[in-house]
């Protein structure tokens, strides 16, 4: 996954799309954990709630500077 700094550049409709692209991946492997009991790279379910956590942060820090810019 990117880096918050190199997430920055991209638009909020890119950020929302990767945020719902990352929940959907995430969803799919809790699923795939809870019926199988058994996942070929369970690390990657921590470092998808990170990248969650980034998106939002750099998604939330975009809303406040374009709402600071239009006052």
């Amino acid at each position: 996954m990117s880096k918050a700094r190199e997430l920055i550049n991209q638009s909020l409709d890119e950020l929302q799309a990767s945020l719902s692209d990352k929940r959907k991946e995430l969803y799919a492997l809790v699923v795939a954990k809870k019926n199988t009991k058994k996942l070929e790279k369970p690390h990657r379910i921590p470092s998808l709630k990170k990248d969650i956590a980034r998106l939002h942060t750099v998604i939330h820090a975009k809303t406040l500077q374009e709402q600071s810019q239009a006052v």
